[in-house]
């Protein structure tokens, strides 16, 4: 399931309620508009956060800690509230009654006293009357139009803060500097081959492009924005691009290439096509080359390379996934992304997870990023990652890229640069098993 609220709205709400996340239970577009597929989803669960959604652009809602039945009755909640967006800030209504501040009726959806009632009568409409138990202007909070387009119930769970860091991690200057140094000095064990290539695979937005333009940001000491980046429905990257990093401005290009593709989407003859992965992964595809989601590359293309070199060929592969995303991503993505790592498995490519936005969604991120490995939440999304596309939780790697800095926080340098150390550890893993095989092969013969 698709959350409809941005990651900016996720965030304003979750800053109302502390260290929290939100957890998507019920999507009347999926579930029905009815009383009934309410209550099947968000009974007992608790607390909640309710939206309502309308063709004038509204988003609205309310927020309770009291559990949802079918029982008929009023129930008190001092903490509850109503809420509307107002371009990306949050206008609050506290609740006036506290007493009657929810009413559990069986064929409606969230209803907030006799105030405002969300999937009415088990139907795609709002009720709403100002004034019962919560204040508020009904053209500010809704725009008078009471058609509901969607309505979603989060439950909002805690975040916690671990004892003791799961992973161990340096943060200090000198540590920044090593990784650079290492990362810099780094040679393939394979002497035909000057920098390792490294694919860039995942999701419309979930940061592909954005993460070279932090690795860049890193060498270059400022941040910068190379590749095309930013939020969009369907992939801003429509090439197939080769970026080498350089030590600097005038420095020399590093030992390690990051290899950009269009964003993966969920519906067929849309973002990247399968195919053209096969074609990538053997070194096949010329730089700069216009994917085309409704025809796979052939040999006849112009700049294919009919017979690439192991300098060509990719040597590892990187998944980028959204931290805000991994429990509500769409089936068809997860059967692409599993297609996917099926085929790279059995080309005996090594394999990794970056997940991104982890500042977006754990609040002890972001306040701090090394909280990181502090964070129980950032650990179960990792966890799930590992479990969905089926890879050890020891190749998945947090990271936080530069979206809206001027500035680069060391911390998040440290990060990055984590990643791309692993990155190379897992190159020299598919090396060796090519020199094994080189070896075997002058064995036997």
């Amino acid at each position: 399931m698709n959350s409809m609220l941005t990651n900016s709205q996720q965030k304003t709400i979750r800053s109302q309620l502390g260290r929290v996340k939100l957890q998507l239970l019920y999507k009347a577009s999926i579930h029905g508009f009815t009383g009934a597929a309410f209550h099947q989803r968000c009974d007992t669960r608790c607390p909640t956060v309710s939206v309502g959604y309308n063709a004038s652009g509204y988003v609205f809602g309310g927020y309770t800690k009291q559990p949802f039945s079918q029982s008929g009755q009023y129930v008190h909640d001092d903490q509850a509230f109503l809420f509307t967006f107002s371009g990306e800030k949050l206008l609050k209504y506290p609740v006036t009654g506290p007493a009657n501040a929810l009413r559990m009726m069986a064929n409606c959806g969230p209803y907030f006293g006799e105030t405002l009632v969300l999937v009415n009568g088990s139907k795609a409409v709002v009720y709403t009357n100002p004034g019962n138990y919560y204040h508020f202007n009904a053209a500010e909070m809704h725009g008078n139009d009471l058609n509901l387009t969607e309505c979603e119930v989060y439950e909002v769970e805690e975040t916690t803060e671990l004892e003791r860091p799961w992973r161990t991690i340096t943060w200090e200057s000198e540590k920044k500097k090593e990784l650079m140094e290492t990362i810099k000095t780094y040679k393939p064990t394979v002497s035909s081959v000057s920098q390792v290539r490294v694919l860039l695979i995942g999701p419309v937005g979930a940061g592909k492009s954005s993460f070279f333009n932090s690795i860049n940001s890193v060498f270059r000491g400022h941040v910068t924005s190379q590749a095309i980046a930013g939020s969009s429905t369907t992939s801003l990257t429509t090439q197939f691009r080769t970026y080498s990093v350089k030590a600097g401005r005038d420095g020399k290009h590093l030992p390690i290439i990051l290899c950009d593709t269009m964003g993966l989407e969920e519906s067929t003859g849309a973002g990247l096509d399968i195919d053209d992965i096969s074609s990538i992964l053997k070194g096949h595809l010329p730089d700069r080359y216009q994917f085309n989601p409704s025809a796979p590359l052939h040999s006849e293309t112009s700049g294919y390379r009919k017979s690439p070199g192991l300098k060509d060929k990719i040597h590892c592969v990187a998944y980028i996934t959204d931290a805000c995303k991994v429990s509500i991503m769409p089936t068809k993505l997860e059967e692409k992304l599993n297609a996917i790592r099926r085929k790279v498995n059995l080309m005996g490519i090594p394999q990794l997870v970056l997940v991104t936005k982890v500042d977006e969604a754990c609040p002890l991120v972001t306040e701090d990023v090394r909280n990181i490995y502090k964070s129980g939440y950032i650990k179960e999304i990792m966890q799930e990652v590992s479990a969905r596309l089926g890879v050890p939780l020891s190749c998945v790697v947090p990271v936080k890229n530069y979206s809206e800095e001027l500035e680069l926080d060391p911390n998040c340098d440290i990060l990055l640069l984590s990643a791309i150390i692993q990155m190379l550890r897992f190159t020299d893993n598919y090396f060796d098993e090519i020199s094994d095989q080189f070896s075997n092969i002058e064995v036997k013969e």
